[in-house]
């Protein structure tokens, strides 16, 4: 088993550059997530570890091996794709099989190797199935237990519960977590733009834009302590409340006026030569709780009401002319369209970015 490095790895394309200069150190065993949004750069930069993507420039080391010329084959690297990929005439036992017989591996290491993948993914008794007799997880379990007998360095996932329904995903995520614990010093990276799947799974997250990387860090540590705001509004679902402020107080505590002349203090330190600047104040959905009182953040009017029963969304138009603010509140709650209703949240868990999306916080 093995770690990764990649340093200041770049993709181009002509003169199209997609990935720029990437520095990142992945430890062995380690679970990493990419995510990001759609062109971001995650796929490019798992088939650039694959070697499915040339290198246009920087150095990649698999176990302290330059791999820049290494081909895939001799990379250690067993990937599992979006799609299953599965011979359709072969059992399971065959599909997984498959590739060590073209290594010409012997009889007996073979079927150790795949009764054993079986065992770890629960897909003994299907082992002389055809693939059109498994549902859609077990499909994708027979193409993960094909990497598993390959015996890899690097385990490579790429957004592989795509194409599985509400109920298989969350089923097939937790068997991806019971494998994790199982080869608990295999390297696996993993690439969705499901947060849910990154947030459980990961033990970094790396937060991709444009080909950059914006954060890397484990999941609750991008939640509670985003960098900055492209990462506070990715992370978290809804996404931040972000809300155009002016610093007008700054030190160990900052104050700023909100949009709409309310002023709010912070427990986030900012130095003096803020005041007077525009500054990006966020609170998460979930953080809000109901006001009564006149100790309040804000005030505004429910557009829409989302009863979800564990929850309940509302939508509060009146503060930010261009979007709703959204506030996440436990359980279902007697609130109609068109009530005012007023805010607060605990100041530990409210957040300030300066005028270039910086968090006040780093």
């Amino acid at each position: 088993m093995a770690g990764l490095q990649l340093k200041q790895i770049r993709k181009s394309y002509g003169a199209v550059d997609v990935i720029h200069g990437i520095d990142l150190d992945i430890k062995q065993g380690e679970f990493i997530v990419f995510v990001g949004p759609s062109g971001c750069g995650k796929s490019t930069l798992l088939r650039m570890i694959a070697g499915l993507e040339e290198i246009s420039g920087g150095q990649m080391y698999i176990d302290n091996e330059l791999v820049n010329e290494v081909p895939p084959s001799k990379r250690g690297i067993a990937m599992v794709f979006q799609s299953y990929a599965l011979y359709p005439h072969m059992t399971v036992y065959d599909n997984m099989a498959f590739g060590m017989r073209i290594a010409k591996e012997s009889k007996e290491e073979i079927d150790r190797r795949v009764r054993n993948a079986a065992e770890i993914l629960q897909l003994t008794k299907y082992l002389d199935r055809l693939p059109k007799a498994l549902s859609g997880g077990q499909r994708q379990r027979v193409a993960i237990g094909r990497a598993i007998c390959r015996n890899p360095k690097v385990f490579l996932f790429d957004e592989p519960l795509s194409n599985l329904d509400a109920a298989l995903r969350v089923a097939t995520r937790i068997e991806i977590a019971k494998l994790n614990e199982a080869m608990a010093d295999t390297t696996m990276i993993y690439v969705t733009h499901d947060q849910v799947e990154a947030m459980t799974l990961a033990d970094r997250i790396v937060v991709l834009s444009g080909g950059h990387i914006e954060q890397v860090g484990a999941p609750l540590a991008l939640y509670e302590r985003p960098d900055n705001l492209f990462v506070a509004r990715f992370i978290g679902s809804p996404a931040m409340n972000i809300i155009p402020a002016t610093v007008t107080a700054a030190g160990p505590q900052t104050t700023v006026r909100l949009a709409g002349g309310k002023s709010v203090t912070l427990a986030v330190p900012s130095d003096a030569g803020a005041v007077g600047k525009a500054a990006s104040f966020g609170v998460r959905p979930e953080d809000l709780v109901v006001a009564t009182g006149e100790d309040f953040l804000f005030e505004g009017t429910v557009s829409i009401v989302e009863a979800l029963g564990e929850v309940t969304l509302l939508y509060i138009d009146g503060l930010v002319a261009d979007e709703p603010i959204i506030a996440k509140l436990p359980g279902i709650l007697p609130v109609a369209r068109g009530e005012r209703i007023r805010f607060t949240a605990d100041a530990a868990k409210l957040h300030l970015f300066d005028e270039n999306g910086r968090s006040y916080r780093t």
